[in-house]
């Protein structure tokens, strides 16, 4: 049993670790806030962080009702929620951005709160990170969801620190590492979306093979 919850555990952190990819995104972050100073990008931090948590929060809360009010299956969220990751990580393993995870407008108003959009949404919690999320939670078991919420909030943790000092991070790592860390993170995620895309089918077999039965 421990040995399960362990597995599990280290799953999912690494399926949100590869997706959210905190030196990558830290990158961003730097980019975003050059002209703040060091109160005003920790004030950020925070915000975006927290929003970002809330968000996956409610979605690990309310994925199974969310399922039975729109009638979604769950061997339909992982065959989408499957594509999505492998697209996200199939950018990545080529040293590039995904759409999903970049901002639409780098120069962003002064005035805008980045801490909302675009770092809550959609770099940390992306549509990859969100089906992620649901991914691992939508069984409804509480184990799961505790886990998928636990592994989330410490990925989070991780991020803040990255975000927080993350000028004197990407100049100890580079622009090389952090290239080698986005094309390593996008070759875990490509793994990860083929495996939750064969799961899906083999649900939908077993979905349709027990509704033949039953008919």
């Amino acid at each position: 049993m421990l040995h399960d919850v362990t597995t599990m555990g280290i799953t999912v952190f690494m399926g949100f670790f590869a997706m959210m990819n905190p030196i990558a995104n830290t990158t961003i972050f730097v980019g975003m806030t050059s002209d703040k100073n060091h109160q005003q990008r920790k004030n950020i931090t925070i915000k975006a962080l927290l929003t970002a948590f809330f968000i996956v929060l409610a979605f690990c809360l309310l994925g199974k009702g969310i399922f039975e009010i729109f009638g979604i299956t769950l061997p339909a969220l992982r065959l989408s929620g499957g594509i999505l990751v492998f697209i996200v990580g199939y950018h990545m393993l080529h040293g590039a951005s995904s759409k999903l995870h970049s901002p639409n407008n780098s120069n962003e108003d002064s005035d805008k709160d980045i801490a909302i959009s675009p770092l809550a949404l959609p770099i940390l919690a992306g549509p990859g990170t969100i089906a992620t999320a649901m991914n691992y939670s939508a069984s409804g078991q509480l184990l799961h969801i505790v886990i998928t919420i636990v592994a989330f909030a410490l990925l989070c943790l991780i991020t803040f620190f990255c975000f927080l000092y993350g000028a004197k991070l990407i100049e100890r790592i580079g622009e090389s590492g952090v290239g080698i860390m986005t094309r390593l993170m996008g070759l875990i995620l490509t793994i990860i979306g083929t495996q939750m895309f064969i799961q899906g089918l083999h649900d939908a077999y077993l979905l349709f093979q027990s509704s033949s039965i039953n008919a």
